[in-house]
């Protein structure tokens, strides 16, 4: 069966979360009855992660496997045509390897967070954006991410739901930045990692957010961290402002 990698844009906010579940509006859900109103049987696809309830996506990558030798472009027109009027974008498609997987192929996730700062209540960006009312001090957040880059035991960091087989994770990148925009000032969170704990990523920014305002020190996320222990983390932040940006592969199937 002809394998085909996804590129897959989604709103998180009607859905509850990437992965199919009975009775619940799901983004693999959408994607499998899409297909299978251009192949009429049943469709599994693997993702390269699974979102959570709420959780956006610019560039989420699965797989399917089809019956037909489609052309890429007319496969991801038809399947576009099905998800309507649904959230949710097939923007590349390309035939790929028999042995490419989605998840298991990757060696690489990035994910972006925003964080919007200003008083007066999100209009544009409400739903895609975490809202503080205060302005953050973006160096001394800095500063205690940089505390959390390399190998290390994120027990702190990690959901109690959480299946993963270690806590031990390396994380590559925690770059945050101050963006201005029209609508007031954002704080982005870019951070990068070949895979991640549940709740992980939102889990240090709600504990960088209370160093951005005053309420923790670097040292004292330090100390989070090395206490290995759930309860030493901040506040896990809403969904919401939680993009999965990028996958990346060994032989990046898009390029």
């Amino acid at each position: 069966m002809p394998r085909y990698a996804l590129q897959v844009e989604y709103d998180g906010a009607p859905f509850h979360g990437w992965q199919r579940q009975k009775s619940l509006a799901s983004v693999q859900g959408a994607i499998e009855n899409a297909l299978a109103r251009i192949e009429p049987r049943t469709h599994n696809i693997a993702a390269a992660g699974r979102t959570d309830t709420g959780v956006h996506a610019l560039g989420q990558v699965a797989h399917c496997d089809m019956e037909r030798d489609w052309d890429p472009f007319r496969l991801s027109e038809a399947v576009n045509y099905h998800l309507k009027p649904q959230p949710v974008a097939i923007v590349r498609c390309v035939a790929v390897a028999d042995d490419f997987h989605a998840r298991f192929s990757a060696l690489e996730r990035r994910y972006l967070f925003r964080i919007l700062c200003r008083r007066a209540p999100a209009t544009h960006q409400r739903g895609y954006v975490w809202q503080v009312k205060n302005q953050l001090d973006v160096p001394a957040m800095q500063e205690a991410a940089n505390r959390l880059l390399g190998e290390h035991d994120f027990t702190t960091f990690r959901s109690t739901i959480c299946q993963a087989l270690t806590p031990i994770k390396t994380l590559e990148r925690l770059k945050i930045t101050k963006v201005e925009t029209p609508h007031g000032t954002e704080v982005h969170f870019d951070v990068r990692a070949r895979s991640f704990l549940h709740n992980q990523v939102r889990s240090f920014v709600g504990t960088l957010e209370r160093v951005g305002s005053g309420s923790l020190t670097p040292d004292d996320v330090e100390r989070a961290l090395q206490a290995r222990d759930r309860a030493a983390c901040g506040p896990v932040c809403p969904p919401h402002g939680l993009y999965l940006a990028h996958v990346g592969y060994p032989q990046p199937p898009f390029d």
